[in-house]
């Protein structure tokens, strides 16, 4: 039996921050936007006591830990939300540099699942972000699973879906290395991989916005990808199909 998931998990890729960065306030501060009634005002302590932020926005924009900024969270365990960003010494590409990665944490409730497109757009703008999704937590492990490490790996997963690349099959840090259940792609993230087509992407764009800066946000299923569910494997399966340069398969 399944287990029963609990929260929504966002990551967006960005280029790295330079010099007197403001990303990183923009960021929380869409975010907070995107969920109303949200407040982004605590950190944790090393034994997870909560701690409050007075001065959330001055510390979000004079302390770049890690090459990306502190973790934020709301003060509702009931409805828990997280937000932080890191530079990430991996490059999203062969041969790139570091990149700035930024997670964030959503409840898998109405409301969660209600802001999680406004909540992708919202961060993946703020980062300028080349693209990112959202999924159901634990997708981890469906991706570690996809994700072939040597020729000697598998064509498929054990679920039958394509075998995506590392970082170094990709060639360029704009194409996405996998899909979600909600998709960010930049502008050009949509280009280097095609979308959209109006003669193939009739499905997809009923379920996508387009974003202020030319990006899409793309929905594969209604409700969250539940890859037990045969429609929502099909539907990923069809969109793998789609976009071939996903995951390096192939030169765009």
């Amino acid at each position: 039996m399944a287990v029963e998931q609990k929260s929504l998990d966002v990551m967006v890729f960005a280029p790295a921050l330079v010099g007197d960065e403001k990303r990183p306030l923009v960021i929380a501060q869409r975010m907070e936007r995107a969920l109303p009634g949200l407040r982004l005002e605590w950190t944790t302590s090393e034994k997870d006591d909560l701690i409050a932020l007075p001065n959330r926005d001055e510390g979000i924009a004079t302390d770049k830990a890690n090459g990306g900024f502190f973790f934020l969270c709301n003060d509702d365990e009931n409805h828990p939300v997280i937000l932080s960003g890191w530079e990430n010494p991996a490059g999203l590409a062969a041969d790139g540099p570091p990149h700035f990665q930024v997670s964030a944490s959503l409840p898998l409730d109405s409301a969660g699942i209600a802001a999680a497109v406004d909540v992708l757009e919202a961060i993946g703008e703020g980062a300028r972000a080349f693209w990112g999704h959202v999924s159901p937590e634990g997708y981890g492990v469906e991706l570690a699973q996809q994700t072939r490490h040597s020729s000697s790996d598998p064509d498929v997963s054990p679920r039958g879906l394509p075998a995506i690349g590392l970082p170094r099959d990709i060639p360029a840090p704009e194409i996405p290395h996998f899909l979600g259940w909600l998709n960010y792609w930049s502008a050009a993230a949509a280009r280097a991989i095609g979308f959209p087509d109006p003669a193939r992407d009739a499905e997809l764009l009923s379920r996508s916005r387009r974003t202020a800066t030319g990006g899409w946000v793309v929905r594969l299923t209604d409700a969250p990808l539940d890859l037990n569910n045969s429609a929502h494997l099909d539907a990923l399966q069809r969109a793998y199909e789609r976009f071939p340069e996903i995951g390096g398969r192939s030169s765009p």
